[in-house]
């Protein structure tokens, strides 16, 4: 569900935190004590497009909510998603894991011009990453389990919003 190389830059600034005050603040002893420990809640939403699908997709626009994703949930239904605005571009080798996460996914990679590049599958509670085969992800939208082959989305399809196409949306700020 998130980059890889988020947790070690994580790591780094507790670490660097705790050499601001080390009396009150203790590094994490692995990275395992760094993940989330219950579900995040229901994040704010954005009505976007995928040809004639409509779908409310929350909003994962911090680290800390890319990082939690959709952890611990188990009610994942055909109208739950949530669109990872990525706060850098995915490249290979990053990509999402499902540690933590009780129901397996789908997860789209979406290139900054809001093109769907690729479609996963997202095993649950597989930690290992899901590697992009395309550099420049930008966005990822997760849904349940299969539900990009039951709408019939495909790679190629653009996704949009209401404010227009994902970069006019989100990454002209």
């Amino acid at each position: 569900m998130k980059p890889t190389k988020f947790l070690a830059l994580l790591l780094i600034a507790a670490l660097l935190a705790g050499c601001k005050k080390a009396e009150t603040v203790t590094a994490p002893r692995s990275i395992d004590d760094m993940l989330p420990k219950q579900a995040q809640p229901k994040l704010p939403t954005i009505k976007i497009y995928l040809g004639a699908e409509t779908l409310d997709a929350e909003l994962a626009l911090t680290p800390r909510e890319e990082q939690t994703g959709m952890m611990f949930r188990t009610n994942v239904t055909d109208e739950s998603a949530m669109l990872f605005v990525l706060q850098r571009a995915m490249h290979a080798p990053e990509g999402f894991w499902m540690t933590n996460c009780p129901v397996s996914l789908s997860a789209a990679y979406i290139s900054p011009d809001g093109v769907i590049q690729e479609i996963h599958h997202l095993e649950k509670n597989d930690p290992t990453p899901v590697v992009a085969a395309t550099d420049n992800i930008q966005f990822v939208l997760e849904t349940s389990d299969g539900w990009f082959a039951r709408h019939n989305v495909n790679t190629g399809m653009v996704i949009r919003t209401e404010k227009g196409s994902l970069a006019e949306t989100f990454l002209q700020r």
